[in-house]
């Protein structure tokens, strides 16, 4: 079942950043569905945005680093390609509750953008064709559409073919 976007937001860190930042963005909020599989799937279909524009945030360990991992919904993340691309040997997936406390947020709302501790980001290069991407904002239902190339200077981040 389809829900309409709904108007306005809210402040979180990722949304302080962008502003302190004076970076051009648009918020997009959503009632999110608890029972929803994928969260950046809902929003993506909520939202009616290809999945293909729409990012999710993952948290990886790179040999014993915590390293944020940008990829389309759609997709998955490469982790042998994210190793590579920060000159890592070996990536898993974070631990949940270590991503959550290096974040600031909870799973399926993580943002790169306004972390608690700031983490080496590995953006996918996919999102360098389009004019905006959408990113999560720091909450469950709530997406920022902003420029790649905003995204990337604003996490310090690196492109490469991440995802898969």
């Amino acid at each position: 079942m389809a829900r309409k976007p709904k108007k306005g937001g809210g402040g979180t860190p990722a949304t302080v950043a962008l502003e302190n930042a004076a970076v051009a963005f648009t918020m997009h909020s959503y009632e999110h569905d608890p029972a929803a599989v994928s969260y950046g799937g809902e929003a993506a279909e909520v939202l009616g945005v290809p999945a293909e524009r729409v990012f999710k945030t993952l948290v990886a360990d790179v040999d014993g680093v915590l390293t944020v991992g940008v990829v389309p919904v759609a997709g998955r993340l490469d982790l042998k390609a994210l190793a590579a691309a920060v000159g890592g040997k070996r990536a898993a997936m974070a631990d949940p509750a270590a991503a959550e406390r290096s974040s600031g947020y909870v799973l399926g709302g993580i943002s790169p953008l306004g972390q608690r501790r700031p983490l080496r980001t590995v953006v996918d290069d996919s999102a360098l064709a389009h004019a905006t991407v959408y990113v999560s904002a720091g909450r469950r239902g709530l997406e920022v559409e902003l420029a790649p190339a905003d995204l990337v200077g604003l996490t310090g981040a690196v492109t490469a073919p991440i995802g898969r």
